[in-house]
């Protein structure tokens, strides 16, 4: 998303990555990689059992989940992936945020 993020903003559309770190962890590696998007750290797994994301100990943890969420807060679009490689390309979560913008 770090490639595309100027075409998602450009569409007025917002991106937040939630990850399983502690604060100071996520905090870390965000500075590092200097990812423009906002990073939610969610330890304890409230974010992801509230929106049903799957853990999978032998997959490496949390399996990718990608949701499009309009905002009147409805979820337009989610992806569970099958393994922490298969997650939707940008092309298409950006398809998906010009469909809602033309259906507005």
């Amino acid at each position: 998303m770090r490639d595309d993020y100027i075409e998602f903003t450009v569409r007025g559309a917002e991106v937040l990555a939630v990850g399983p770190d502690a604060a100071d962890a996520f905090g870390r590696y965000w500075r590092e990689e200097r990812l423009p998007f906002v990073g939610l750290p969610d330890p304890d797994h409230n974010i992801a059992q509230r929106y049903r994301q799957e853990v999978n100990i032998f997959k490496l943890g949390r399996m990718p989940l990608v949701i499009v969420i309009d905002a009147e807060g409805m979820i337009r679009f989610a992806h569970y992936a099958a393994s922490m490689s298969d997650i939707p390309g940008n092309r298409v979560l950006l398809d998906v945020i010009d469909e809602i913008q033309r259906a507005s």
